[in-house]
């Protein structure tokens, strides 16, 4: 699993509801592996191969969006906007 650096004790609402969906995402994107694997109809297939696209996405984004507020911490950490 991925840790993300973690600012110290952030009270930032939006830090935290990002974090909780990117842990949701993870879980999400395992769910989507497995049922990949599972699969055997060419329908679900297709159907799992564009489940799990679409997740990959949203956890690159939510990544991004994380290590965008860490950066901002890290260059001015008493300046939470």
């Amino acid at each position: 699993m991925l840790h993300v650096f973690q600012p110290e004790q952030t009270n930032d609402k939006h830090y935290t509801l990002l974090r909780n969906d990117l842990h949701q995402t993870a879980r999400d994107l395992q769910d989507a592996y497995n049922n990949l694997g599972n699969a055997t109809d060419p329908d679900l297939i297709d159907c799992y191969i564009y489940e799990l696209n679409s997740v990959q996405m949203r956890y690159k984004f939510l990544l991004a969006s994380i290590k965008k507020i860490e950066d901002s911490y890290t260059k001015n950490p008493l300046d939470v906007s």
